[in-house]
């Protein structure tokens, strides 16, 4: 009679957390929002391209309370918020805005499995917008800084019988200061939307021993049939090992052992080369061995690719892929949606814009200004999409310049504000490196926040050989600084400057805007650049800026952005309703024209 009972207890259980959330507000909502289970909140392993076999997901319902800047642990909490949705999102079941001079409280317990009781545990973050600070059992253990970049605490120590009790405070100032925040701002409105505040990526739990990898970055070297590996572990000794192994269906093709600390080079004759026509990844097992025996391991990737530029036959830069010229062509993505603000509701959600930018023809995708969590790199490591890796901006900006090389005068950032860049700015790129589909940074854009561009352009360069940086995608642009000159036109694609010494982008165009009624952020002020009525319309006007656009490879332009993925908030300009239910043009054609475009460059 035991398990009949012990099933009852548990609907009933579950049934009393969900009727403690909802989403909140009249907003539109994804199909996807309607699957959400408090219960079992983006249940999918949150770091596939280094995984381990045990960990605990802490998502779902905490106690939450936003209290004036200063206080002490409330003893009594507002309500239940649902994490990882920011706390001004639906799906938080809160909906409410935080601002400067408040601060967000999270109060939750777990327990540590049993078989755990001989490990250090891990507590990861994928990512929390602002200002976290972390507290077990009443004791701070750590605070982090940068809404974009995981982090994690060995919280071993201070771990107790029983329940442990996890508080975390957060503060974000969004807008109403200098820190990296992206499109989020404080009154939201044109092109700028809801602040995003909190815990916005999942939280977990993960065991391991007290040696352990913390860290695994591949760097292929296509020529010479090379792949690197470098491994970070912690708390290793001078006479532990590591091991790495990279298969191929199961099969070990090449390994390497070293002293940890040490890059492993692995010789692969014949690799399979990854590109978005076929996206192949080797499996990589990592180990540490301590006296001949494994003391960790992970489970990993690498792809063989080279990223890289040439001159053509007509004396044009061209980016390369694998030493094969390739024309890059993908849409704006900003990542947004309507219930889950930075948040995808369901990793099927997270992957569902990626399969669409490849089913309408596209090779790339620009991430702009914001950083995704680790599941959608992983994603388009998989479906075979290159990246273009933005910068999410902060602080105010110079003169704009678009049109001509700036002569103007840079913005002299304080000193907080120029430290917070760099070492967010470095943090992304850290937690990015391993993932091959990246071919480019992009630390800014329109002149949001630019500084020193120079140094900060040829400091990332330094930084990551291995990809091409696209300095300031739409201005203020540099004589040769960075890899490429990406200026943006709107509407239509315009030759409006040409670099000889860089490759040239149409880094933004388009911008067709078609509200849908039914499927709108707002009733009213929703705009596009140009706008239409119907899909045929829509993508009539497509395909003639698509026609225009292959005119322009011909006379210099290696790459192009179309402005935009899907409709987000008040800009009804997208490919896609922000809703994600509806297509708003004729598939098939968008299709053609953009296979054209993506292939404009191939032998």
């Amino acid at each position: 009679m035991k398990t009949p009972f012990l099933l009852i207890i548990l609907l009933f259980s579950s049934m009393s957390l969900s009727a403690q959330w909802k989403p909140m507000g009249d907003k539109i909502k994804t199909a996807w929002a309607e699957k959400i289970d408090p219960n079992n909140v983006l249940p999918e392993y949150p770091r596939p391209i280094m995984e381990r076999d045990k960990w605990q997901n802490l998502n779902g319902l905490w106690d939450y309370a936003i209290l004036p800047m200063g206080q002490q642990e409330p003893q009594t909490f507002d309500g239940k918020i649902l994490v990882p949705f920011a706390v001004e999102s639906s799906l938080s079941g809160v909906q409410k805005e935080l601002g400067k001079g408040k601060e967000l409280w999270y109060r939750r317990t777990f327990t540590i499995p049993s078989d755990w009781k001989s490990k250090n545990i891990i507590l990861h973050f994928g990512a929390v917008d602002w200002k976290a600070e972390v507290y077990l059992n009443n004791i701070k253990i750590g605070t982090h800084t940068g809404g974009y970049t995981p982090f994690s605490f060995d919280v071993t120590p201070f771990l107790t019988s029983g329940n442990q009790k996890l508080v975390v405070k957060v503060w974000d100032p969004t807008s109403d200061s200098s820190i990296p925040r992206g499109k989020q701002v404080t009154n939201p409105h044109g092109i700028w939307y809801t602040p995003v505040s909190g815990i916005w990526q999942t939280v977990w739990l993960e065991p391991v021993n007290n040696k352990h990898i913390v860290g695994v970055t591949p760097i292929a070297d296509v020529d010479n049939n090379n792949l690197k590996v470098k491994v970070c572990t912690k708390n290793t000794e001078s006479s532990d090992i590591v091991e790495v192994k990279l298969k191929d269906n199961n099969k070990v093709i090449a390994s390497a052992k070293g002293v940890a600390g040490q890059t492993l080079d692995l010789s692969i004759p014949n690799a399979k080369l990854w590109s978005p026509e076929s996206p192949f990844l080797y499996d990589l097992d990592v180990a540490i061995i301590e006296r001949g025996k494994p003391v960790d391991k992970v489970n990993s990737y690498a792809a063989m690719r080279k990223v890289s530029k040439k001159r053509d036959a007509n004396g044009i830069l061209r980016m390369q892929l694998n030493n094969k010229d390739i024309f890059h062509f993908g849409p704006l993505d900003q990542g947004w949606w309507p219930d889950g603000l930075y948040t995808a509701p369901t990793d099927e959600a997270l992957k569902y814009d990626i399969v669409k930018t490849k089913d309408f023809g596209y090779n790339m995708i620009r991430k702009h200004v914001k950083v995704e969590p680790a599941r959608w790199y992983t994603h388009c490591d998989r479906l075979g999409i290159l990246v273009w890796q933005d910068m999410p901006n902060g602080d105010q900006g110079p003169h704009w310049d678009m049109h001509h090389y700036f002569d103007g005068k840079e913005v002299t950032r304080s000193i907080e504000s120029e430290q917070n860049f760099r070492k967010e700015w470095k943090e992304i790129m850290d937690y990015l490196m391993p993932y091959p589909s990246i071919t480019v940074w992009v630390p800014f854009n329109e002149a949001w926040g630019q500084f020193k561009t120079q140094e900060i352009t040829e400091w990332t360069q330094y930084y990551d050989p291995s990809r091409l940086v696209n300095s300031a995608s739409g201005g203020n642009h540099y004589l040769k600084v960075g890899d490429i000159l990406d200026f943006h036109k709107y509407p239509s694609p315009e030759l409006m400057m040409y670099d000889n010494e860089r490759i040239t982008v149409v880094g933004e165009y388009g911008g067709i805007g078609m509200p849908l009624t039914g499927h709108l952020w707002q009733p009213d002020k929703n705009w596009g650049y140009v706008q239409f009525k119907s899909a045929k319309e829509v993508t009539d006007e497509y395909v003639k800026y698509g026609q225009q656009l292959l005119e322009l490879v011909k006379r210099g332009i290696s790459g192009g952005v179309y402005t935009q993925t899907t409709d987000v908030e008040g800009e009804v300009n997208g490919l896609i309703t922000y809703d994600r239910k509806v297509i708003k043009v004729e598939e098939d054609r968008i299709r053609k024209i953009n296979q054209e475009i993506s292939n404009s460059l191939s032998e």
